[in-house]
């Protein structure tokens, strides 16, 4: 997150990321936010840096030479233990294996045949799967898996995981078009805001599927509204509100409201006085908010609101 100085704390590294150790590992390139691929610590390096060794990117065009690159402590997490087989349903979070790596999405139609489509908010395209394809989304946080995995066998396994049926609020045809004077909100694909939506309203449309927005809270140089020119992959509608919600449950997906914007988030730990810690995954953070500054995420899919599933209990 940008303009952010609390970062979440890690748990020793030379405790888990040995040589040898198989693990996961993330990308911040453009194109690949939001992955993971399989491969193995080769040697720690400098300050919190380790080179890595993939298990199916390669370094050449002939594949005949696994890519070997240094990775920092934050992009690294162990292989998540294997679970039991689920039957997903419509709107869990999920990470799909595509293009040699796991992608974290929503799972957003259940074809007759069983496979599932999953909606990737960061490429913001949908694919179809099929189950063995997926994995529950876990996050690696200070050394613990969330939602944690339990140590019961598959059958109470079975009897105590509960998902929330995902929710979704019908806002207009499927010939929804934006028009000028619009309430919309703007995503960035710039470093150290994706993640965040702000308010805005639409100023002009133009030729090419693009618009002029000018922002709520944003200034320009000159210290006037900014605006500036966006694609449509950039903007939604402003999101209908939701039930009061009078306590956020641990592992709710949120949207945090942060220097101007809004943040997605998952709650990891509830704390009295109506306060929450929200871990963001883009930032790799934990920051602590207050309850008046948090919402239930929605993702705009298909010109309609889909509510992910709120919390896994176990």
């Amino acid at each position: 997150m940008a303009s952010s100085s609390k970062t979440r704390s890690s748990s020793p590294a030379s405790s888990i990321f040995k040589p040898g150790t198989l693990v996961e590992i993330s990308s911040d390139d453009d194109g690949f936010r939001g992955s993971w691929f399989t491969g193995k610590i080769v040697r720690r390096l400098v300050g919190d840096k380790f080179m890595v060794e993939y298990d199916n990117l390669m370094a050449d065009e002939d594949d005949t030479k696994r890519l070997k690159e240094p990775i920092r402590l934050r992009q690294l997490r162990p292989i998540p233990p294997k679970e039991i087989t689920r039957d997903f349903k419509f709107g869990d979070e999920v990470d799909a294996y595509h293009n040699d790596g796991w992608w974290e999405g929503h799972v957003t139609g259940i074809l007759e045949d069983g496979r599932k489509t999953v909606y990737f908010r960061v490429s913001r395209e949908q694919l179809e799967f099929p189950n063995e394809e997926l994995r529950l989304h876990r996050e690696w946080v200070n050394g613990g898996w969330i939602p944690p995995f339990s140590q019961q066998d598959d059958s109470e396994i079975k009897k105590k995981v509960c998902v929330k049926a995902a929710e979704t609020v019908t806002l207009a045809s499927d010939d929804f078009k934006f028009k000028e004077g619009d309430l919309v909100e703007v995503c960035s694909d710039e470093d150290g805001f994706k993640g965040a939506w702000f308010s805005a309203t639409l100023i002009e449309a133009k030729a090419g599927w693009k618009f002029v927005v000018e922002y709520e809270s944003l200034l320009d140089d000159d210290s006037k509204l900014l605006r500036e020119e966006v694609s449509i992959l950039q903007i939604r509608p402003r999101p209908p509100k939701t039930d009061d919600v009078d306590q956020f449950k641990f592992l709710d997906e949120v949207d945090t409201y942060y220097n101007d914007g809004w943040w997605v988030g998952i709650v990891s730990k509830v704390l009295g006085d109506s306060k929450y810690i929200v871990y963001f995954r883009n930032s790799n953070e934990e920051l602590k908010f207050e309850h008046s500054q948090l919402r239930l995420h929605q993702d705009w899919v298909d010109n309609k609101w889909v509510m992910a599933s709120k919390a896994l209990k176990f």
